[in-house]
């Protein structure tokens, strides 16, 4: 792919370690990451905006296979001869495509509630998990909006995802509702980031990763499920897995002192 000017936040420690931060969605404007429940605390957060989202917007639209391209080139960017990257949810679609191709330049990864479906071949616990739930109002209308199905226009789709929301969270309150609320999505980098089928051989390809990586799982995550995300470390021969009790699909939300403990933990050791 040829090279393209794409947008980053750049937050935190101005000289702490250095890590790439790729947001999920997918396609996401990636505000809604905030700073990781004070990761920039510690470390010097950058913040891809990708192809076609926020300030990037005018930037051809790419898969996430193709994106591996871009995150390499903000490796570069930003000095470092191998990277740390965090990544959420579909933007851990990205970090494992980038591992895949580029496994010698990691220097450490953190995957948070990833899908796991094309990784692992687990059986998934989203329905007991949904079962436990099952007397909730909010998780019984979020459903219905997720088998309608989203609407054709950005400002459509931004709105199915908040209809289905409460499925992303342990529990739905002030604090999640106002987190969900600030999510906005582009469809058609959505559409494109999510095209295409994962390469063939790509276990065997992450086996070639070195670097440490941490698998963490919200344990009442209705989207992605616990027990095969927490099985996706086992692709990795560094990997190792942590449950965030309390809390869905966006952890930092909902548990932030845990998480932050978990992820600042793991990095500290991994960078040193």
């Amino acid at each position: 792919m040829s090279a393209v000017d794409l947008h980053a936040d750049v937050l935190g420690r101005a000289d702490g370690p250095t890590v790439l931060v790729l947001a999920g969605g997918a396609a996401a404007h990636p505000s809604y990451l905030g700073d990781l429940a004070g990761l920039g605390e510690r470390y010097r957060l950058v913040v891809p905006h990708l192809r076609g989202v926020g300030r990037s917007s005018a930037a051809p639209l790419a898969s996430r296979w193709e994106q591996g391209d871009d995150v390499d080139r903000l490796r570069a960017s930003s000095g470092l001869d191998r990277c740390a990257v965090v990544a959420h949810s579909a933007g851990t679609r990205l970090a494992v495509a980038y591992a895949a191709r580029f496994p010698e330049r990691l220097s450490a990864l953190v995957l948070v509630t990833p899908p796991a479906e094309y990784l692992v071949d687990v059986p998934s616990d989203v329905p007991d998990l949904l079962a436990a739930r099952a007397g909730e109002p909010a998780v019984a209308s979020a459903l219905a909006a997720l088998e309608e199905g989203p609407g054709l226009t950005d400002d459509d789709f931004t709105a199915w995802r908040l209809r289905t929301a409460p499925l992303g969270y342990a529990r739905w309150d002030a604090t999640t509702r106002a987190h969900a609320e600030g999510m906005r999505y582009s469809l058609a980098a959505a559409r494109a980031f999510m095209a295409g089928d994962a390469p063939d051989g790509l276990r065997d390809r992450l086996a070639a990763v070195t670097a440490p990586v941490l698998v963490v799982a919200g344990a009442q995550d209705t989207a992605a499920g616990c027990v095969p995300v927490l099985a996706v470390a086992d692709a990795f021969p560094r990997g190792e897995a942590a449950v965030v009790d309390g809390c869905g699909h966006f952890p930092w939300v909902e548990q932030p002192a845990a998480f932050r403990a978990v992820v600042g933990s793991f990095l500290d050791r991994a960078l040193g």
